[in-house]
């Protein structure tokens, strides 16, 4: 299992870094991350529309147009030259998606009990996997200079912490971090992963030293800040699958199980990354 994730690991974040190099080639458009982040967030949404009880899962059509709408509004400023900013686009679209789930279960009310927790699965979709993600995303419009090592240290800070995590907590993890929601995660392991974060800012930090204003205790503070909020990922997602009593997502992804598994510590990592980045 260790052997097949860190092959799989490791074409994950060449691919990663193929979608971030070959992309700087069409700025300010994007395509190929427009185009990896819309398979990303189908592929999610299908994950977690699956998890979910009969009764519960929202109207597939709409949380299948709804999510890949807040993503792909990211990007109706640039087409639309500036007319509206990027965050009235991509506030304007969740808002739309919320209104077509709740106009959905009018139109189609049936009295059965579960209209509302439809609705409210619908919004936590549009939200976890839209509008969530949706900071990352910002982070290719910063200043070029910087904007490509933004949304790599979005990205690879929390998942480098999320590895050594596990390889620290094999090696030396004893005290459970929370026996009930994941019982594997340790103490151990959790300080493990955030070392690694840390560090791993700080190697960005001399990658390119613009992006933290040449100032490594503001590397080391991403760092800890950004794996902490990958760690809360991690954890929130291992809730709801608990809550939904199955283990991985899916098995779409070997030693890692599906793409919930996958991006979300940094789902979780991304608004704190935007904040570090604009403030």
């Amino acid at each position: 299992m260790l052997r097949t994730r860190i092959w799989v690991g490791s074409l994950l974040a060449a691919a990663a870094a193929g979608v971030l190099f070959g992309d700087a080639f069409f700025a300010p458009h994007y395509p190929i991350l427009l185009a990896a982040i819309l398979f990303l967030g189908w592929f999610g949404t299908q994950e977690f529309w699956r998890m979910l009880s009969a009764g519960d899962r929202p109207a597939a059509p709409v949380v299948a147009l709804g999510v890949p709408l807040v993503l792909a509004a990211n990007w109706f400023s640039v087409l639309s030259q500036g007319i509206a900013a990027p965050w009235q686009c991509v506030i304007g679209a969740f808002v739309a998606a919320v209104l077509v789930a709740f106009l959905y279960e009018i139109g189609t009310y049936s009295a059965d009990g579960h209209s509302s927790r439809r609705v409210a699965f619908s919004v936590l979709l549009f939200a976890y996997l839209g509008l969530l993600p949706s900071f990352l995303v910002q982070l290719r419009w910063l200043p070029v200079e910087v904007s490509g090592a933004a949304l790599a240290a979005a990205i690879f800070v929390p998942k480098v912490g999320d590895i050594f995590a596990l390889l620290t907590g094999m090696a030396f993890g004893r005290h459970k971090l929370t026996p009930l929601l994941s019982p594997k995660k340790t103490w151990e392991g959790f300080a493990g992963g955030m070392l690694a974060a840390m560090a791993t800012a700080v190697g960005f930090r001399y990658l390119s030293p613009e992006l933290f204003h040449h100032d490594t205790l503001r590397a080391v503070a991403f760092g800890l800040c950004v794996g902490l909020m990958g760690v809360f990922g991690d954890l929130a997602e291992s809730m709801l699958k608990r809550d939904c009593q199955i283990k991985d997502a899916s098995k779409s992804i070997p030693g890692f199980g599906g793409v919930l598994d996958v991006v979300d510590s940094v789902i979780f990592a991304a608004p704190v990354a935007y904040l570090f980045f604009t403030a």
